[in-house]
């Protein structure tokens, strides 16, 4: 059981780079054409996107499955660290960001600014080039300070 919560938690942390490698160079390159509607205003519910999360969904659900079928808790524990992570990237992402389910419309916490400003600064991008903060739950200083500082302004006035 130890190796289970060691395993699910020692991938849960690596996720973050999983994600931006697979944003990066994955989303915003070869597989463009599944991500660009991301980047396109539109009204649909759906956007082609979405299929991603079947890269990670897959995989985790074979570990899960296998690994327990098997008393192969290591493959288990990365199977649960892969799922905990995609829990967390959908509240981050579809709750928080994009509101695609409206439960958190409003947060002073600077932490969620500072995501929201971040995935922002991505977003400004239409198109695959010139990208930027590619991570979801790991947010970039500069974030951070813009947060701060417009904080510090808003308490000044």
């Amino acid at each position: 059981m130890t190796t289970l919560i060691i395993a699910a938690l020692f991938t849960f942390c690596l996720m973050e780079g999983m994600t931006w490698l697979k944003h990066k160079y994955v989303m915003n390159g070869f597989l463009w054409n599944l991500h660009e509607d991301h980047h396109q205003p539109h009204n649909n519910i759906f956007e082609k996107n979405d299929a991603f999360f079947l890269i990670f969904a897959i995989p985790s659900w074979l570990c899960i499955m296998l690994g327990l079928q098997h008393n192969n808790y290591l493959a288990a524990g990365i199977g649960f660290g892969i799922a905990m992570y995609g829990f967390a990237y959908f509240i981050v992402h579809e709750v928080i960001i994009h509101q695609r389910i409206k439960w958190f419309t409003r947060s002073n916490n600077r932490y969620i600014k500072a995501i929201r400003w971040a995935h922002k600064m991505h977003h400004k991008h239409l198109y695959k080039q010139d990208g930027e903060s590619f991570g979801m739950l790991v947010v970039a200083k500069k974030y951070w300070d813009k947060v701060k500082r417009d904080d510090a302004i808003k308490s000044n006035s």
